[in-house]
């Protein structure tokens, strides 16, 4: 018999070219996205983009959405 063996998957936030640490391992990126919108407003509006390389295979990029005042 095999036993399985069960590993949290390290993930990281970009923003505006700042590195941001995972908060909480446990939330979705959207509960994520609430969590820092008082540090960064401009993410509660932001598009999300997911970048998966062999060093970091969960980096998620927050952009800032553009768009025209007024």
């Amino acid at each position: 018999m095999s036993s399985l063996k069960v590993e949290a998957l390290h993930r990281e936030f970009f923003y505006n070219g700042t590195r941001i640490p995972d908060p909480a391992p446990n939330l979705t990126v959207e509960q994520v996205r609430e969590l820092l919108t008082p540090s960064y407003p401009e993410i509660a509006t932001a598009s999300l983009a997911g970048r998966r390389t062999p060093e970091m295979p969960f980096a998620t990029r927050f952009s800032r959405a553009i768009g025209s005042k007024g």
